[in-house]
This record gives structure tokens, C-alpha cells and sequence, in this order.
């Protein structure tokens, strides 16, 4: 079985973690299996960059900022490598560049175009462990980039597809994706499988275990993904095609979203268009708009509030501005104070009543929702911020989670 495994900053934070990372890499081997291994910069590592960089200038090119993190990854795979050598293994370490990932041109953020995987297969053929530096690319002119938040995972599942891989492990500091957060509710369960539909709501919901980016990735191109902890042999969380889970169930998780301000727009101009004009405007300042709601006024006016994070309230509070200033808004509100509490399932698709469950379970607690969004497997309802952990409570044990 070919199986590429990802290890994240945490894994790798120090020599003593990466030694343990090279004798998991082993365990596998032995067990007869081809490994590609994906590694982070170790813990700290791309921050301390970062730094360096600001040292000589508050705004460097976004092109040596590149080539300056590549490093951090560079680093960590020869390191694993060197270890996996001594204990008598053939292990090469790769750039992204000698991994074949040619991505876009935009610095930084750069997205996957294509993988060239003759040299990792050729590397894989000869028997040896391959060590790529995740994270890193090159564009079609050879110069190096990097791929943002999530990049290595992101490599380690482009890679998995590339190569046709059995599997594709994360390895991170927890050990599998759970019914909501055990912090929050400590009855909160560990799923054995979990959807790939399912896991996109849940990240871009607010659970942190895994990026969308890389969900979205490996459903494309149909990489069975594994979520599991560095620090344990415990089982992890397989994410997959829903047709590989035999049992649906109703809800699958609740996910909390605290990262989230609301904005209210009240007296917007009765003109067609207006609606569009505002939202284009933010979406052109790349600012996230998730929750809409719309009413009309008695006086023809429409009122529309819509939630943003939190780090691009200040930018949208501008945005808005400028129609207020034009007068096609008579004023706007503010809210900090608020969160997005959701529940996912496919189970959804098939059962009616799931959302007046929800709706019904705030009540009993008194919690007033605010706003509300919905799709085919997910309801999430925006309240009052301190509410936030009881909502969650209340929703894990109305849909009975830990069971």
C-alpha cells in the first residue's frame, strides 16, 4: 500500500518530535507499506521568518518572502530525512520544485496547477522513503512560491492524487475529528468516518482540524484522507465519499464559529441594484460575506444585515461607508458580540424536521437567534456571543452525539 503522511508544525516542533515522526515513518515501512512523507516547518519556524524578513523592511517583495519560508520546510525534510538514514533507510528529502508542483504566480497564496510525480515514483520504485517540503511550489518560470495557510496539507493531499496513494494521513496534535469541540462539550465523540461533504461544512464552519482548501482537494480528486494525532496510536477520523459510509447519521457535528461580526444596513435605497452594487464592492475587497438576511421596510426601503469575520469588520465598516455618504443608506450597526453556531449532516438530505429540532432546542434555552443559513446538510444560526458554548451543548445533546 502506498501511503502519504503529512506531519504538521507541532509534530516536527523540536529534534526529539522528528526522531518520533522518523520511527512512525518506520512503523509503517515495516508493515510493508511505500511511504511519501509531507513535512511543516517546525513549530515557531515560519513566524521567526517572518521577523527576519520585517527586520529590513515593512513591505519585502512577496517573491523573496517566498523563497525566504520555503526554507522552514526545507529544513525539517532534510532533518528527517538525515534521521530515517541512520537508522538504516533509504530516505531522500525533495523541494517542492524536485516534487514536480508547479503552481500560479501569486506570491504567497499560490494555488496547485499541476503535479509532475516521476521523481518522487521513481524515488518510491528504488525502495526509498520520499521527504517532501510541504507547503512549496514553482511557478511555469521556475520561481519559487508558496501556497498560504494549510499549504502542506494542501501538498500532501495533491501529492496523494498524483500518485494514486492508498491513503493520505495528517498526523496533528489531535487524534481524529470529533462531534464538536471536547473543550466545549466534554461528551463530545471521535468519528470513525465522516464525509467529504460533511468536513467542508464543518472547516469552513469553524472547526480548525483541517482546512477547507484540502478537503475540497481531496474530494476532487478522491484521496481517502486521515485525520490522527502524532502523540498517540490512536485511531483517527476517516474522510471520505459518503457511499463508503454505510450508516448516515441525522447530525454528524456542531461547529462554533466565534470569528464572526454582524453588519446592518438600515434604510437601503428602494433601486435595482443596490444590493448587488454593495456586495460586489465587498467581494472586490476580498471581504467573506456569509449570512445574508434581507426585510423590507414600510417605507419601500430594504434593511440587510450580513456577518463577516471579525479581522474584516473594519474594511467593510469603510465599504458601507461610502453608500452612506451617497445617502443610498440612511445608517448601519455594528455587532462584535456575536457567533455562529451549526449543525452538519448528510442524514439531513433524507430527514425532514432537522432544523425546527434546532430551532426549537434554542428556544428551551431561551437563546434568541438572529439570523439564520441553510443548505442540504447544515443549518447555522448566528446568537448572541455569549450563549455560543451553551448553544452547542444544548444542540450535541438534543441530537444525541455522544451516543
Amino acid at each position: 500500500m502506498l501511503i502519504v503522511q503529512k506531519f504538521g508544525g507541532t509534530s516536527v516542533g523540536d529534534l526529539d518530535r522528528i526522531q518520533n515522526v522518523a520511527n512512525r515513518v518506520e512503523k509503517s515501512v515495516k508493515e510493508g507499506h511505500q511511504v511519501l512523507v509531507v513535512v511543516s516547518a517546525m513549530s515557531g519556524e515560519t513566524n521567526k521568518l517572518v521577523g527576519y524578513a520585517e527586520h529590513f523592511s515593512s513591505n519585502p517583495s512577496a517573491a523573496e518572502v517566498d523563497m525566504l519560508l520555503s526554507s522552514g520546510e526545507r529544513v525539517t525534510a532534510s532533518l528527517l530525512s538525515i534521521a530515517l538514514n541512520e537508522m538504516g533507510h533509504q530516505a531522500v528529502a525533495m523541494t517542492g520544485r524536485q516534487a514536480g508542483i508547479v503552481t500560479t504566480s501569486r506570491h504567497t497564496k499560490a494555488r496547485i496547477e499541476n503535479i509532475d510525480p516521476v521523481n518522487m515514483k521513481n524515488a518510491l520504485d528504488t525502495g526509498k522513503i520520499v521527504v517532501v517540503a510541504g507547503f512549496q511550489g514553482v511557478n511555469e518560470e521556475g520561481i519559487v512560491t508558496t501556497l498560504g495557510r494549510g499549504g502542506s496539507d494542501l501538498s500532501a493531499v495533491a501529492i496523494a492524487g498524483a500518485l494514486k496513494a492508498d491513503l493520505c494521513e495528517i498526523y496533528t496534535d489531535v487524534d481524529g475529528i470529533y462531534t464538536t469541540d471536547p473543550r466545549i462539550e466534554p461528551k463530545a465523540r471521535k468519528l470513525e468516518k465522516i464525509s467529504y461533504e460533511e468536513m467542508l461544512e464543518l472547516a469552513s464552519l469553524g472547526a480548525k482540524v483541517l482546512q477547507n482548501r484540502s478537503v475540497e482537494m481531496a474530494k476532487k480528486l478522491n484521496v481517502n484522507l486521515v485525520t490522527r494525532s502524532s502523540f498517540s496510536d490512536a485511531e483517527g477520523t476517516l474522510i471520505t465519499k459518503e457511499e463508503n459510509i454505510m450508516e448516515q447519521p441525522l447530525v454528524s457535528g456542531v461547529a462554533l464559529d466565534r470569528n464572526q461580526a454582524r453588519v446592518s444596513l438600515i434604510g437601503v435605497a428602494d433601486r435595482p441594484g443596490i444590493a448587488a452594487d454593495i456586495f460586489t464592492t465587498l467581494a472586490k475587497e476580498d471581504i467573506n460575506v456569509d449570512v445574508i438576511l434581507q426585510t423590507v421596510a414600510h417605507d419601500g426601503t430594504t434593511n440587510i444585515d450580513f456577518t463577516v469575520p471579525m479581522n474584516e469588520i473594519e474594511v467593510a465598516k469603510n465599504i458601507v461607508g461610502v453608500f452612506v455618504d451617497k445617502d443610498e443608506i440612511k445608517s448601519t450597526d455594528f455587532n462584535d458580540s456575536i457567533a455562529k453556531v451549526s449543525i452538519v449532516g448528510v442524514g439531513m438530505k433524507s430527514h425532514a424536521g432537522v432544523a425546527a429540532k434546532a430551532f426549537c432546542t434554542m428556544a428551551e434555552e431561551n437563546i434568541n437567534i438572529r439570523m439564520i443559513s441553510t443548505s442540504e446538510i447544515k443549518v447555522s444560526m448566528v446568537i448572541e456571543e455569549k450563549y455560543s458554548e451553551l448553544a452547542v451543548r444544548s444542540l450535541h445533546n438534543a441530537f444525541e452525539l455522544d451516543k
